[in-house]
């Protein structure tokens, strides 16, 4: 008799394979000439051609593309708005993103309140009985303590210097992320103005599990700012 074939076996979790790695921001701000659906999934595309693990795309609409068009974990968000609480501001904000293939959902988990007067700890309780994981988007110690005890997945220094009460710098918030890997047990991201390889290096020292990078990778538009700015006219 043929014995029956072994359980598969369990698959690991987004936030478990991205130790140690980058993750590649893959946005451009509204009236951007790169934000366009189809140029932002090739920008995944490279960034999975140069070794990224996992992609952080904004709209179910480039979510649901840049699914189908890569293998690696894609971290979906929807910014609604430009002030106060935009990052997926709402329960309904969060399902669209994993209705699109979103296998982490990055919300924004500062103070702040929500402006459907919902909570994140409801957000959380949604996305993961949809299957999903949470990226809580946080600016303070004490932020990141409370996505953490409210089940956030991972906590991203994302939001620091850009947030009321959170101090404003030009390097990354690195003091931030050595605050939050002594104080929670989930993985720490660093994210928020990494602009070279050794800064990427340096937030991994502090303590983060892994780290976002945004502009410094994909936004020419931006980057040929500051060369053009630098130079005498």
């Amino acid at each position: 008799m043929t014995p029956p074939p072994p359980p598969p076996l369990p698959q690991p979790r987004p936030a478990d394979a991205l130790g140690g790695r980058l993750i590649v921001s893959c946005q451009a701000p509204p009236g951007d000439p790169m934000r366009h659906t189809g140029t932002l999934v090739r920008m995944a595309m490279a960034a999975e051609a140069g070794g990224a693990a996992a992609v952080r795309v904004n709209d179910p609409e480039v979510v649901a593309a840049t699914v189908a068009a890569v293998g690696l974990p894609v971290i979906g968000l929807w910014k609604d708005g430009d002030t106060g609480v935009y990052i997926t501001p709402g329960v309904r904000h969060a399902l669209a993103l994993v209705e699109a293939g979103a296998a982490v959902v990055a919300a924004d988990a500062t103070a702040r309140p929500r402006p459907d007067g919902s909570t994140f700890a409801e957000l959380v309780a949604a996305v993961h009985a949809a299957g999903a994981q949470v990226m809580a988007d946080v600016s303070t110690l004490a932020e990141g303590r409370e996505a953490a005890a409210r089940g956030a997945d991972l906590v991203s220094t994302t939001l620091s210097g850009y947030v009321p009460g959170s101090p404003r710098q030009t390097a990354p918030d690195l003091a931030l992320v050595a605050e939050l890997a002594a104080a929670i047990d989930v993985p720490v991201v660093a994210e928020g103005r990494i602009a070279t390889p050794a800064q990427a290096a340096e937030a991994l020292a502090a303590g983060a599990a892994s780290v976002v990078v945004g502009t410094a990778i994909t936004a020419p538009t931006a980057l040929t700012r500051l060369f053009a700015e630098a130079l005498p006219r």
